[in-house]
């Protein structure tokens, strides 16, 4: 059935949001003049990974050419540039540049997402807050979990890929400054700090995506300090992998509504929240699993699919339990998308795609 699904969810993004030329997708659906006015750079980051989920899943080549395609498309409208004002949009690209990298076998993919963490470590760290890595050039003194989390992702998989101690030792910083001035006690991962530049932290700031990205850092620390046992970098794996099942029960408890995750906001970027907070819990179940977690992420997509499905597509929601508004944005469907494969992931085997390495060199 959740193959079924995936299949669908992936041809339901591009009935519904295709579009001609270097545009690719429409930023809503449906359109109406000025929609596509802004470059949404960090969306398209995840149309990579949400091709490369079908790809994994399907050993399809063609999915793995459309991910291609996308890359290259958002290098095209940005100027033929990695980089941009943002350090957590540059990171987004850097990981789906990553996994499109272990797909392919290229090693320019590869360079690319090194070039991009390097640039953010010497561009984005500084000491405002204490450390951290800021969320855009133009605010050094504002630093946030959608900024320090993904780096820390990053980090942890470019070791696991090398083995350079350098990744692990700047991921293991990256994760205590981030533990220490935004992760609660009971695991709940606050927003950011100092956005205006008072030293306050954004409690009222309450999504889900910051609570998916920090599980997703414990977990691939976990899984680095596995692989690099002996390095004398002190924490062990199951303490990591303790404190992102405690964040993701949290996040269900306060952020979960009859079952699905509350609508988080109707600006577009909100829309991909949910979905980051789904790939992340995969990466938890399958290395610790979580039943309650498990749980959530079948029954509240299982949601999605009885609210938003039509004529065997789906168009999604800003929340799960009813039908969508007169307008939904590109990024609530690749949340609905990602959701819907990360389903097929846990109900059945991984697949491993023939040529798929397991190391870059």
């Amino acid at each position: 059935m959740w193959n079924h699904r995936a299949d669908l969810a992936q041809r339901s993004i591009d009935h519904y949001f295709a579009a001609p030329g270097e545009q690719l997708f429409n930023n809503w659906h449906p359109l109406e003049p000025g929609d596509n006015d802004v470059f949404n750079y960090w969306w398209l980051a995840h149309a990579v990974d949400v091709r490369i989920d079908a790809y994994l899943r399907t050993s399809d080549p063609a999915r793995l050419e459309q991910a291609r395609h996308i890359h290259d498309g958002i290098l095209r409208r940005n100027g033929g540039e990695l980089f941009n004002d943002y350090f957590d949009d540059m990171l987004w690209l850097a990981l789906a540049t990553l996994r499109l990298a272990e797909a392919t076998g290229e090693s320019e993919l590869y360079g690319e997402a090194v070039e991009l963490w390097e640039h953010v470590l010497d561009q984005g760290w500084n000491d405002h807050e204490g450390g951290g890595i800021a969320w855009r050039v133009s605010q050094p003194y504002y630093k946030n979990t959608p900024a320090n989390a993904p780096f820390v992702i990053l980090a942890a998989r470019l070791h696991r890929h090398t083995g350079e101690r350098r990744y692990l030792e700047q991921a293991r910083r990256v994760m205590d400054w981030l533990e220490h001035t935004l992760v609660r006690p009971d695991g709940f991962v606050h927003d950011g700090v100092n956005r205006q530049e008072d030293h306050a932290v954004d409690e009222d700031w309450r999504f889900t995506y910051n609570q998916g990205l920090y599980v997703g850092a414990c977990v691939e620390l976990a899984r680095a300090l596995g692989l690099g046992l002996g390095l004398g970098l002190g924490e062990e794996p199951d303490l990591y992998l303790s404190r992102a099942a405690r964040t993701a029960r949290t996040a269900i408890a306060e952020l979960g509504v009859d079952g699905v995750f509350a609508a988080e906001g109707e600006g577009g970027d909100e829309g991909l929240f949910k979905g980051i907070y789904y790939r992340y819990a995969r990466e938890l179940v399958e290395a610790a699993e979580v039943p309650e977690v498990r749980a959530f992420v079948l029954g509240s997509t299982e949601h999605l699919w009885r609210s938003c499905g039509r004529d065997g597509l789906v168009l999604a929601s800003e929340q799960w339990d009813r039908p969508p508004r007169a307008k939904v944005p590109l990024s609530a469907q690749l949340s609905a998308a990602m959701a819907t494969e990360v389903c097929a992931a846990l109900t059945s085997p991984r697949v491993h795609p023939p040529g798929q390495p397991d190391r870059i060199a």
